[in-house]
């Protein structure tokens, strides 16, 4: 199993919740959160005042599926979420050990 976590553009993450249902995923967790990597940030004007923005908002989105499914998953994601200017984001794929569901005990594969 592997965790997938997706960092995109906030106004994509319908075009990416859509394409990863298309690929059988049947949950996600969706964070609103903050950062900046080659972008860094911009600056805006406020109330005459203009001020720097270091931290700019997206959205990270986190599956885990099986292995087999990974190369789908993040082609899916890739496709959704690309605008073709800087602050797309960014995939990260990470193995994942042991995953248990908490209302029945199931284990793994069973559990997701």
């Amino acid at each position: 199993m592997k965790k997938i976590s997706a960092v995109i553009k906030t106004f994509k993450l319908d075009d990416v919740r859509e394409a990863l249902s298309e690929k059988g995923v049947t949950g996600m967790t969706v964070t609103d959160v903050k950062g900046f990597g080659r972008q860094k940030g911009h600056t805006e004007l406020y109330r005459g005042a203009e001020y720097a923005v270091d931290f700019l908002p997206k959205t990270k989105v986190e599956i885990v599926v099986a292995d087999g499914m990974v190369d789908a998953c993040v082609s899916a994601i890739v496709e959704a979420a690309h605008t073709g200017k800087i602050g797309d984001g960014k995939i990260f794929v990470t193995p994942v050990e042991r995953v248990v569901r908490i209302r029945t005990g199931e284990e793994d594969g069973e559990a997701l």
